[in-house]
């Protein structure tokens, strides 16, 4: 994480005269001298140490633009200039469920609650968090916060649990093409049945038979040992074996995501379908990406977010939103507008922000303007209809977040060096358009 920049602020001393300048600011508009103030409260500087073993890896899909690609016609309806909606604000009886990725542990549990303080009490029905992958035990849910999830999935029943499930050990090893094109085949041979199996069963016992399992995510891309590209034949028979495999253990009520990254990537997502009869949700992650690629040519891209919406519907399936965030375009408060009024559109059945650097809005002190929108969105939120207007103190993250790549966007800048901040509080801020600055040469 980025080393976070916090400006220095000082009392006025010259009250009388301030408080002149500050009525013809009113008067006229937003300060020529002004700096956007930041509207969340201040947190401790933290320090940024490596993330456990089982945090997600940072998308790995190249800065470069995709290539026009025309849609395959088998199964895809074609994309055309889809009319895009204008950002607007949902109504609180519109609100899909939502939640974020926090920290694959017990972190990930705790920060539930604070970022629905933080949210102004809004709802958070989604818990997310990825199995690491990096050995058959992982893959099997030997560890040990899968427990602490269960639990908070528990404590109400109108929450969801999505748990990211690999589909292969050693799974972000970097794996060569013709040594995961031999696991494909070995998988859709039987050969792992046994691991989906114990996991199946793990779930079960910790009374979460209905878990949502996003399995083999990304799998269009190069990132990860499930990946597709290889093998697409073999990759769709053995998700399919591990589908069966586990939908076979008593008890059980899984739902299974089938959720590639946005545009075409490494294989077009769609030649990696499994078919009907195992898919139950068709998701997507989409991250703000590559650099300079507006909100509409994403949802006009190739396999992009029109694609998905029709893909699904074709095949009579809910969408979702896995992962989603901020990433090659810095703090980009137009994205988080138009991604909220898409996912409040097109009614997802779940979607989870990614919220950490360079991604997120609260455990990220880098995208201050995304952060606004998000939180002036999605503040007191319930799935009843009605926002909780109780006031909530305001938390911030108890332990520092993952470490991610540091933002491509400039730092907000600093005052001026010949003008002095006032702390005219953040009513007064809010109306000036940031913190009001005092200039020496006024006197």
């Amino acid at each position: 994480m980025a080393p976070q920049h916090r400006r220095v602020r000082a009392r006025a001393k010259a009250v009388g005269a301030a408080a002149v300048v500050v009525s013809a600011a009113l008067a006229a508009g937003p300060a020529a001298g002004a700096v956007p103030a930041d509207p969340r409260p201040a947190v401790p500087v933290r320090a940024a140490p490596a993330g456990p073993p089982g945090e997600p890896a940072v998308p790995t899909v190249p800065a470069v633009d995709v290539p026009a690609v025309d849609v395959p016609s088998v199964g895809v309806p074609s994309v055309g200039a889809p009319s895009v909606p204008q950002p607007v604000l949902p109504a609180p009886h519109r609100v899909p469920a939502f939640g974020a990725f926090l920290a694959s542990d017990e972190r990930g549990v705790a920060r539930m609650d604070e970022l629905s303080r933080w949210l102004g009490g809004a709802e958070l029905r989604v818990g997310h968090t990825y199995l690491p992958g990096n050995r058959w035990s992982d893959i099997e849910g030997d560890i040990g916060f899968l427990d602490s999830w269960a639990r908070w999935r528990n404590a109400r029943n109108d929450r969801m649990l999505v748990l990211n499930v690999p589909m292969q050990e050693r799974n972000e090893e970097g794996v060569l093409d013709d040594e995961v094109r031999a696991l494909l085949r070995r998988g859709a041979a039987g050969e792992f049945d046994h691991h989906f199996r114990a996991l199946a069963e793990r779930l079960v016992a910790l009374k979460v038979p209905d878990t949502v399992v996003v399995l083999g995510w990304e799998m269009n891309g190069v990132t990860y040992t499930h990946r597709c590209g290889p093998d697409p034949e073999s990759w769709k028979q053995y998700w399919n074996r591990i589908v069966r495999t586990m939908r076979a253990v008593p008890g059980q009520k899984f739902r299974f995501d089938f959720t590639p990254s946005r545009g075409r990537d490494a294989v077009p997502w769609t030649e990696c379908y499994p078919g009907d009869d195992t898919v139950d949700i068709v998701g997507m992650d989409s991250y703000d990406q590559p650099a300079g690629r507006s909100f509409d040519e994403q949802v006009r891209e190739p396999y992009g977010l029109q694609a998905h919406v029709d893909f699904a519907k074709a095949h009579g399936k809910q969408i979702s939103y896995p992962e989603w965030g901020l990433f090659r375009n810095g703090d980009n408060p137009e994205y988080m507008r138009r991604m909220l009024a898409w996912i409040d559109r097109h009614r997802p059945l779940y979607n989870t922000l990614t919220d950490y650097c360079p991604h997120g809005v609260w455990q990220c002190d880098d995208n201050p303007h995304a952060s606004r929108v998000y939180r002036s969105v999605l503040s007191g939120r319930t799935h009843d209809g009605e926002p909780d207007t109780t006031p909530q103190p305001t938390p911030v993250p108890t332990t520092p977040p993952p470490t991610a790549p540091a933002p491509t966007t400039p730092d907000t800048p600093p005052p001026p060096e010949d003008c002095s901040p006032l702390d005219l509080g953040r009513w007064v801020e809010y109306w000036l358009g940031g913190q009001f600055c005092f200039r020496f040469d006024w006197w």
